[in-house]
């Protein structure tokens, strides 16, 4: 299975919000709380620093959006987010797209990556980003709402680019 990273085109945007959604209805990784439409995630994607996806055969498995975590004398951080199809998870695309994203930051200027909310029951995400030499900043207890309606602690980390 040979998998490509590349830019985001506009013919990958159903397959884009179909992986986007049903995340964010597992509601136990990315913060939103509402569905994005067709529309909505265009505008999303094209806000971003970068929007990447990985496809095999143009069928796309996963993606990342990459911008600045703040402004100004912050600028220079990055944050993304990445969404691997609950199919293909365990084949290590979430680790393609973490590492296309840190080349791509640095080549977008950015000097570090930075997460700041790494849901603690989020197991496969933690060992990537440890694995991958991530720096623990610290927990924030009762940080995110579960889709239970339960509160869980989030973990910020960072890695120098």
């Amino acid at each position: 299975m040979e998998v490509v990273l590349r830019k985001y085109q506009d013919t990958d945007i159903p397959a884009m919000v179909e992986i986007w959604n049903h995340i964010v209805q597992e509601a136990n990784a990315f913060p939103q709380m509402e569905q994005l439409s067709e529309e909505g995630a265009k505008n999303l994607f094209d806000s971003q620093t970068f929007t990447g996806v990985a496809t095999v055969e143009n069928q796309v498995l996963g993606l990342y959006i990459l911008h600045p975590n703040n402004i100004g004398r912050c600028g220079h951080i990055a944050n993304a987010s990445y969404a691997v199809s609950e199919n293909y998870r365990g084949l290590h695309i979430g680790e393609k797209l973490v590492r296309h994203s840190m080349k791509v930051a640095r080549e977008s200027g950015f000097l570090l990556l930075q997460f700041n909310a790494v849901v603690s029951t989020n197991a496969g995400a933690i060992h990537l980003y440890e694995r991958m030499g991530f720096h623990r900043l610290g927990v924030i207890p009762k940080g995110y709402l579960l889709g239970n309606g339960n509160y869980e602690n989030i973990i910020l980390y960072y890695i120098e680019l």
